[in-house]
């Protein structure tokens, strides 16, 4: 018992010490407020798949595949999937700003503190994980090239499918 907490308080002191989020991990939780001021809990989205964004405001890449996930999120919400944007730089303004020029109807969250961009270990922005019904990672991807909502679409139908 005592091992395990050691390795728990190391990778909490020491980020680079713990592994990222990977496929078949279950998604860890996390409540952060919407920039309408309401909190979100991931957990409360089981039963549908999810595709959590991670992305910021000075992120040309970010800003970009906004739309194209915006219009995933439109195209499949009533099929169970919600995109859930999160933004890295724990303000607001900025990422209220941003959603609303990109035309973004999904909840936009910001990441106080960077809390749980640390919890999901970013190494580059966008990152993107796509959770199923269940809690459990089935597609993490990082960064974003014109193209790459291919694989994020093919990923989506499969679960929403199953």
């Amino acid at each position: 018992m005592k091992l395990a907490k050691l390795i728990a308080a190391a990778c909490v002191c020491v980020p680079a010490l713990c592994q990222a989020v990977a496929v078949s991990d279950i998604a860890p939780d996390f409540t952060l407020k919407s920039v309408d001021g309401t909190n979100t809990r991931l957990k409360e989205y089981r039963g549908q798949v999810v595709l959590i964004n991670f992305w910021a405001s000075w992120c040309g890449p970010c800003r970009q595949e906004m739309p194209l996930l915006e219009r995933i999120d439109e195209r499949y919400k009533d099929a169970g999937f919600t995109v859930l944007g999160v933004n890295v730089e724990g303000k607001a303004g900025p990422a209220k700003e941003v959603a609303s020029k990109a035309g973004v109807s999904f909840p936009v969250l910001v990441d106080e503190g960077q809390k749980v961009s640390e919890l999901y270990d970013l190494e580059s922005m966008p990152s993107s994980v796509v959770v199923d019904r269940d809690g459990v990672v089935r597609y993490v991807h990082r960064g974003y090239k014109p193209g790459d909502e291919a694989k994020y679409l093919e990923v989506v139908k499969q679960l929403i499918n199953k």
